[in-house]
């Protein structure tokens, strides 16, 4: 085949982002040497990786580089880090090496854009792009114990959770269970994330209420006795039976407005968010046994209202 004789429309329908394995162009057609011709410095295409052409010469997006990844592997590859994590939906940018997963048995070497990793643990989802990624908590742990700086691993570790994809306790046993090589300082960062900061832990709390049987609460509440007297604000309500739910690293004993909010015959459940991530499904048995008991007493004379803080978004 010559160059007059390509069909480029039929070759870039069997590529994708314009990405295509040199074994697909022969399939084409195409010999060796003409490919390698037209990815010379000043030909049409350029070769991304060994084996991987992308058909155009400009400069490649991160989503080719991926796909080219993908290609180089084989099938069987992985991809995780936090390409993985945008894949799934998360606010973040990546930079640096593609991160791929492949099986313990293969041999496959790095690249100055792809950094390989053998496992025994290859677990993986195939989105709508049709590439296989690693679930967001190993994504992210791959990513944390990459050279991610210490001061950026809180913010990384957070992202799935502010984003439920996953939980800290997921998070947790994804490290116990995965490569111990470089996971000190992630270890030390999901110490402290436990107790989760405000807006993650109401983004989280909102998905477990959501998986409860029970109806939905409002949110960021501020109650008031028959007097009409503020007594305190709680993060959800349930008004038709007088529930209410506040989540917070002090114990109800510790605040004096949730123990006057008792004492008005409000039912008070009370969670901290190391429990949230630790034992979702206790915390959402917990809220529904807790409505069942509240709808069966006389509901006490309590009025809320919305609170003047905003309300949290999941």
């Amino acid at each position: 085949m010559t160059e007059t004789q390509i069909d480029l429309t039929a070759i870039r329908r069997a590529a994708t982002d314009d990405v295509i394995h040199r074994r697909d162009l022969e399939r084409a057609g195409l010999s060796r040497s003409l490919i390698a011709r037209r990815c010379q410095p000043n030909g049409p295409w350029q070769r991304l990786m060994p084996g991987v052409v992308q058909l155009g010469n400009t400069e490649p997006s991160r989503r080719q580089l991926v796909r080219a990844a993908a290609a180089y592997a084989g099938e069987d590859a992985v991809i995780t880090g936090l390409d993985a994590l945008r894949a799934h939906g998360a606010p973040v940018q990546p930079t640096g090496p593609i991160h791929l997963l492949i099986p313990a048995s293969r041999r496959l070497r790095d690249l100055a854009t792809v950094h390989i990793e053998r496992t025994t643990r290859l677990f993986s989802s195939i989105l709508p792009d049709e590439l296989r990624y690693a679930p967001p908590a190993r994504a992210t742990l791959d990513a944390a114990r990459c050279n991610t700086p210490e001061d950026e691993l809180d913010a990384l570790l957070s992202v799935p959770v502010r984003q439920g994809m996953c939980s800290v306790a997921e998070l947790r046993a994804e490290l116990d269970n995965g490569s111990q090589r470089g996971s000190a300082a992630p270890r030390a960062a999901l110490a402290n994330l436990g107790q989760g900061n405000r807006a993650a832990v109401h983004a989280f709390a909102m998905r477990l209420a959501a998986r409860t049987p029970i109806p939905a609460p409002r949110w960021n509440i501020t109650v008031y006795d028959r007097l009409v007297q503020p007594v305190a604000t709680v993060d959800s309500w349930w008004d038709e039976v007088a529930m209410a739910w506040t989540i917070s690293k002090h114990r109800v004993w510790e605040d004096p407005a949730l123990q006057a909010l008792r004492n008005t015959g409000v039912l008070l459940v009370h969670s901290t968010p190391f429990e949230l991530h630790a034992d979702p499904e206790g915390v959402v048995r917990k809220l529904s046994r807790a409505f069942l008991l509240a709808s069966k007493r006389r509901r006490p004379a309590v009025h809320a209202e919305q609170s003047v803080r905003q309300r949290p978004t999941g």
